[in-house]
């Protein structure tokens, strides 16, 4: 099956099919090619998807050094407003940072968001492959010396499936960050997460269209106490797929077919329910929405 694809100035591209559509985010140093597989199982589907490249990630170490999480949100919004012009109705998802502009956008444009799907959503950066002195970070109160320290990628990658692993570890060694993004990401730029962080845990129980939280038990990037938080505080309904066999990057890792599986299965449910509530019909759904999508 051939789907239309459409490719954009940057490392975006667009899959256009349907009224429903979905806006996914790569997530800090990515690319959007690491929600490739989770974009072609909504297409497939008959959902319209957009994969932008965020501000800063043209693959230049420099430019993502110089931007802020402002300037990631204006290009997500940006890339929302236009996914808007053609769907009824869009769901939102992101990986890592991307899963929490997600939930800002949610947030800020509650018109235009009407569920999102969150994939490792990273508040903290706890996970088991995360060294000791990292969290040391913590203490950098301000971007121009957050900028004297660079995060390097490190093995596994995010990556528990070994053959995916080696792909994606020759792909960030190689140099080339628009194949899995860049090998360092710098410390402005892991600051900025901080700022980011902050504006969606002030917001979360504004938060009322349904979400949906896929998280790996052995995130060695962000544990699982990241979904946790958002399960007590976001202020509608929630649902949680805990994965037992991917590290941080569900993506692309082992079980990428349960991501994209519960993602069309979100759309799904957004898409009745606005179909219904266009032709006057009360929503009435439980909070169970995707076990009965």
């Amino acid at each position: 099956m051939t789907l239309p694809v459409t490719t954009t100035d940057d490392r975006g591209y667009v899959f256009e099919a349907g009224r429903t559509g979905a806006l996914l985010l790569h997530g800090l140093g990515g690319t959007p090619v690491e929600m490739r597989y989770v974009a072609l199982g909504l297409a497939r589907a008959g959902f319209t998807v957009s994969c932008p490249e965020l501000a800063g990630h043209s693959g230049s170490f420099a430019a993502l050094r110089e931007s802020s999480w402002q300037d990631w949100y204006l290009s997500a919004a940006a890339a929302l407003d236009r996914l808007r012009c053609r769907c009824d109705a869009v769901i939102v998802g992101g990986l890592s940072m991307g899963a929490i502009l997600a939930l800002l956008l949610a947030a800020e444009r509650r018109n235009d968001v009407h569920g999102v799907a969150a994939y490792a959503p990273t508040l903290r950066l706890n996970g088991w492959g995360v060294p000791w002195y990292a969290r040391l970070f913590d203490l950098v109160p301000h971007k121009s010396i957050a900028n004297w320290f660079d995060f390097e990628e490190r093995d596994p990658y995010g990556v528990k499936d070994g053959r995916v692993r080696a792909l994606v570890s020759a792909a960030i060694e190689s140099g080339d960050s628009s194949k899995a993004g860049m090998l360092k990401v710098p410390g402005g730029a892991m600051l900025e997460l901080r700022g980011l962080v902050a504006a969606v845990r002030r917001r979360a129980h504004h938060i009322r269209q349904p979400v949906l939280l896929v998280h790996p038990r052995e995130d060695d990037r962000a544990n699982l106490s990241n979904s946790f938080w958002l399960q007590r505080n976001l202020g509608g309904p929630v649902e949680t797929t805990v994965l037992h066999d991917s590290y941080h990057v569900v993506t692309v890792d082992r079980q990428r077919h349960l991501v994209a599986e519960r993602t069309v299965a979100l759309a799904k449910a957004v898409a009745s329910a606005h179909e219904g509530n266009a032709a006057g019909v009360l929503d009435t759904r439980p909070t169970g929405w995707l076990a009965r999508a």
